[in-house]
């Protein structure tokens, strides 16, 4: 059975997306330009004994998404301790909401918002009294 082992989410600004990342969910970035041939970031996104992956930030190889268009990729969601906090990160950082916080009913909350170069990607908040 394959299960992902790493992502990459293609940006048009690197600096830029490095620090949304940054300040919202904490993550650190390696240069690993060099060995991929173009601007190229890993994102260690954290301790390695936790379950998840980490990934990268690419430099963008075409146009950007355009607003409102279908989803054409896969969408990461990050699973959080505090959503409302973590939206607020999102916002202040230069995010946009996608689609607002709803209730995955005795599961969790749920939301999807645009970073800071318009790709899509998740945010989940366990939670058993989510309605």
């Amino acid at each position: 059975m394959s299960r992902p082992i790493h992502f990459e989410i293609h940006v048009e600004d690197m600096e830029r997306a490095k620090k949304f990342y940054g300040e919202v969910f904490g993550w650190s970035f390696q240069d690993w330009s060099e060995y991929a041939g173009m601007p190229y970031f890993g994102a260690v996104t954290g301790d390695e004994h936790e379950p998840g992956i980490n990934g990268a930030l690419m430099k963008r190889q075409s146009a950007s998404p355009e607003t409102s268009q279908a989803l054409n990729g896969f969408a990461c969601t990050m699973g959080v301790e505090d959503y409302d906090a973590t939206e607020a990160k999102i916002l202040e950082n230069g995010g946009k909401v996608a689609m607002p916080k709803h209730a995955l009913p005795g599961m969790a909350w749920q939301g999807y918002y645009l970073d800071s170069e318009g790709n899509i990607f998740g945010i989940h908040q366990p939670d058993v009294n989510a309605k």
